[in-house]
C-alpha cells in the first residue's frame, strides 16, 4: 500500500475484531498495572540489593511482597481498589485511607499499554507475532519510564528484551531476519560504546551510562541494524532538544546529565511501528 494509507503501517487494521481489539486492550490494561509495579519497585530492590546487610532488616520487598499498598500510608489496597484505571477515577486519585494524591503515572501506564497493545494487534494480526510484539511494548515501556524516574535501565529488562527478540527473529515471528536481528544487536552496543568512550576519553566525563548500550543492543534486536541509524539519530536530536529546553529553563542539573533511555525508547517505538528504516 501507499506511504499514507492505514496499511501501510498497520496491515491487519481492519481484518481484526472487535472482540479481539477488546481482549487485547484489557490484556493492556492488566500488564500495564503489573508494569506499574516493577517500575516502582525493581529499581529498589536494586538498590536494597547493593547495600550491604543490616539487622532488623524491613520484610522481604519484591514484585510479589507485600501485596499492593499505600506507599504513604502503607495502607493494603482491597481487589476492587485495583482495576486498572477505574480505581484510580473512582477514587478521585486519591488514596481512600489517607487521601494522599495517586501518581497519574498508575493509569497513564496502563492506557499507554492498552493502546501499545492494540497496536501490536493492527500491526501483526492475532497469532504469536502479536503476543511478542505486546511483550516488546511493555518491556520497553518498563524501561523508558524507570529511566525517567530513577536513571535505571535495570538488567533483567534490557537482556530480556534482547534475548526474546533474538529468538523472535530465530524463529520467523518477527519482521526482522536474524542476520539483521544480530548485527543491530552488536553494532548497537559497539556504536554507542564508542561514542561514550570518546566522550569520556576527551571530557574526562562519563558520556553515557552502561544501561544506554544494553538498551540500544536490544533494540538493535527488534528492529534490525538497518533501522539502528534513524534510531540514533531520532533519539539524538529528540533528546537534544530537551536538553537545551531543560537548561533554558534551569532544571538540568548541575551535572548537566537527563535520561537518555526515554528518547532510545520513543525513537524504537517509532522505527517498530512504523518500519522506519535506512530503505535497504
Amino acid at each position: 500500500m501507499p506511504p499514507g494509507a492505514m496499511g501501510w503501517v498497520l496491515p491487519h487494521f481492519e481484518a481484526v475484531t472487535s472482540l479481539q481489539i477488546a481482549v487485547f486492550a484489557v490484556a493492556g490494561l492488566v500488564i500495564g498495572s503489573f508494569l506499574n509495579v516493577v517500575i516502582y519497585r525493581l529499581p529498589r530492590m536494586i538498590l536494597a540489593h547493593e547495600l550491604p546487610d543490616l539487622p532488623n532488616q524491613a520484610p522481604a520487598f519484591n514484585l510479589n511482597t507485600p501485596s499492593s499498598h499505600c506507599p504513604h500510608c502503607q495502607y493494603r489496597l482491597a481487589w476492587f481498589e485495583l482495576v486498572p484505571v477505574l480505581s484510580y477515577l473512582g477514587a478521585l486519585g486519591h488514596c481512600r485511607h489517607c487521601q494522599h494524591r495517586i501518581a497519574w503515572r498508575y493509569p497513564f501506564v496502563e492506557l499507554l499499554t492498552s493502546v501499545l497493545f492494540s497496536l501490536c494487534l493492527f500491526k501483526f494480526g492475532l497469532g504469536l507475532p502479536a503476543v511478542l510484539a505486546c511483550f516488546f511494548s511493555a518491556i520497553l515501556l518498563a524501561l523508558a519510564w524507570t529511566d525517567a524516574e530513577t536513571f535505571l535501565l535495570p538488567d533483567a529488562l534490557t537482556q530480556a528484551l534482547l534475548w526474546v527478540g533474538l529468538v523472535a527473529s530465530a524463529m520467523s515471528l518477527s519482521l526482522t531476519p536474524l542476520v539483521e536481528s544480530l548485527a543491530g544487536a552488536v553494532f548497537g552496543y559497539g556504536i554507542l560504546w564508542v561514542v561514550s568512550w570518546l566522550f569520556q576519553a576527551l571530557t574526562g566525563k562519563e558520556g553515557m551510562g552502561q544501561g544506554d548500550l544494553k538498551l540500544l543492543a536490544g533494540l538493535g534486536a527488534w528492529v534490525g541494524i538497518w533501522s539502528l541509524l534513524p534510531l540514533i539519530l531520532l533519539a539524538s536530536v529528540s533528546g537534544l532538544i530537551f536538553g537545551v529546553i531543560q537548561k533554558m529553563r534551569g532544571q538540568l542539573g548541575d551535572n548537566g546529565h537527563f535520561a537518555f533511555g526515554p528518547f532510545l525508547a520513543i525513537s524504537g517505538f517509532a522505527c517498530f511501528f512504523l518500519g522506519i528504516s535506512m530503505g535497504v
